[in-house]
């Protein structure tokens, strides 16, 4: 039978139109539908204004743990910092270097700078920067125990110089700027460490950097080569802790004396008045902590020796007396033991000499005034019974015969007295001895004046 090719028409006819109205549909969705966001890298950033010190040292190993652990992309330590400890930024480098994600030291805001071991964490970065009017350098040992001989200060630059270029060079920077920093204590701009090639980049901020960044080949430490791209990248602030911050605050050197003076002082005042407990347990915590932050600091023996002097003269002053001269030279040694306590590396770790001067001679002269006090009061006689009444008037409450006990009044209390002489009741004695529990007794009679005066033995009876 023959197919009617109009039949046939219509119905295909209305299957193209569907066919084509489907792929017009899936073309205008998929055209429509968002594509897929890529995931923004991530920045853990470490934001280190401080001293290099233990304290610093390990804020930066655990934010290196972090990054290393909760899949940053790389961790940015934005630094100012004068300098500090080399034995802390030995540690910190070793540190920067083991780093499993890069590590990007970016030395900012405007006016910060990375003086002396800062210059080293600069260097030890896998990419560093600066921010415009910013410097680094300034790398010259510092010799925290006095000055040594020409031969061992000789070694300790070449050492420092040594380490120096151990890593400068792996890094691909220019090996003999980086020691100028440290032979001749020279400082870069940021426009000069750039042109020089000590850093990476200059940036004005975060995000600029990150955008310089962008797509850099670097070389690892090991030598392996990884490519960056942390533009638009989410910055992750690793805020320091309050165990950070309590303990940046004990590293100060200043605060540690005040701890150390206050903490010595309450003691003295539990010895002195023993029992109130109070001050005691505060001045021995206060003294443990100032001893904790101190170990934290480079410290002096010959001006712990100087301290221990200061205080044995203070003690020498209060019991033999040296007119002065005892109490002036233990506050001279206190003071200048306290100026030079601290082996600082960079002026920012010392003790300020007005924390010094105020503490020392505070210290010295409520040392001595208090020491003299106490001295005074153990050479007094004890005024316990028959003692405390030693020139105090009396009354006879009965006449007194010559040398027989009677009954006087003394403050109210009845006591047994003698007299010298015979003593008529209800007359005017005083005390002027006593013999075990008996009381010795004088009359008193008004002199010339009006005013009453003892008469004893013959003359009493002759006038």
């Amino acid at each position: 039978m023959p197919l009617n090719s109009n039949k046939l028409i219509v119905p295909l006819l209305l299957l193209a139109v569907c066919a084509a109205g489907l792929v017009l549909a899936s073309h205008s969705q998929s055209a429509s539908a968002p594509r897929s966001a890529q995931p923004r890298p991530i920045v853990d950033k470490l934001i280190l204004d401080d001293t290099i010190q233990p304290v610093s040292a390990d804020r930066l190993k655990r934010a290196l743990l972090a990054a290393n652990s909760d899949g940053a992309q790389a961790l940015l330590i934005q630094m100012d910092t004068p300098g500090g400890m080399v034995e802390s930024m030995r540690s910190m480098v070793g540190a920067i270097l083991a780093s499993r994600v890069p590590v990007i030291v970016y030395v900012s805001p405007t006016g910060a700078r990375a003086g002396s071991a800062g210059f080293f964490l600069l260097e030890s970065a896998d990419f560093a920067a600066m921010a415009p009017g910013t410097e680094a350098g300034a790398a010259h040992v510092v010799f925290m125990m006095g000055k040594p001989d020409e031969t061992e200060a000789q070694k300790v630059e070449n050492d420092a110089e040594a380490f120096l270029r151990s890593f400068v060079t792996r890094r691909g920077r220019n090996t003999d700027a980086a020691t100028e920093a440290v032979k001749n204590s020279h400082s870069y701009t940021a426009e000069e460490a750039l042109d020089l090639h000590l850093i990476d980049a200059v940036a004005n901020s975060d995000a600029q950097l990150f955008e310089a960044i962008e797509g850099r080949e670097i070389t690892r430490f090991d030598g392996a080569k990884t490519t960056l791209h942390l533009d638009g990248a989410e910055v992750r602030v690793l805020h320091s802790t309050m165990r950070d911050r309590l303990l940046g605050w004990l590293v100060d050197p200043n605060i540690a004396i005040l701890f150390l003076i206050a903490g010595g002082l309450l003691i003295y005042l539990e010895f002195n008045t023993p029992g109130t407990i109070v001050p005691g347990a505060l001045g021995t915590l206060m003294v443990l902590v100032a001893a904790f932050a101190l170990n934290l600091l480079p410290v002096r023996y010959t001006a712990v020796l100087l301290l221990v002097a200061a205080v044995v003269l203070l003690v020498l002053e209060a019991k033999v007396g040296g007119h002065g001269a005892l109490a002036t030279a233990g506050i001279a040694s206190l003071v200048f033991g306290l100026l030079t306590l601290v082996a600082a590396p960079v002026p920012e770790m010392g003790i300020s000499p007005i924390v010094a001067v105020t503490a020392g001679l505070g210290f010295g002269l409520i040392t001595v005034v208090l020491l003299r006090l106490a001295v005074r009061a153990r050479k007094r006689k004890a005024l316990i019974g028959p003692d405390a009444l030693v020139g105090m008037a009396a009354t006879t409450m009965e006449p007194l015969a010559a040398g027989a006990p009677g009954h006087v009044l003394v403050e109210g209390e009845i006591w047994l007295a003698a007299a010298s002489h015979p003593v008529a009741g209800g007359e005017h004695l005083k005390v002027v001895g006593h013999n075990q529990m008996l009381l010795l007794v004088e009359p008193v009679a008004p002199a010339a004046d009006g005013t009453a005066s003892i008469q004893s033995g013959a003359e009493s009876h002759s006038g």
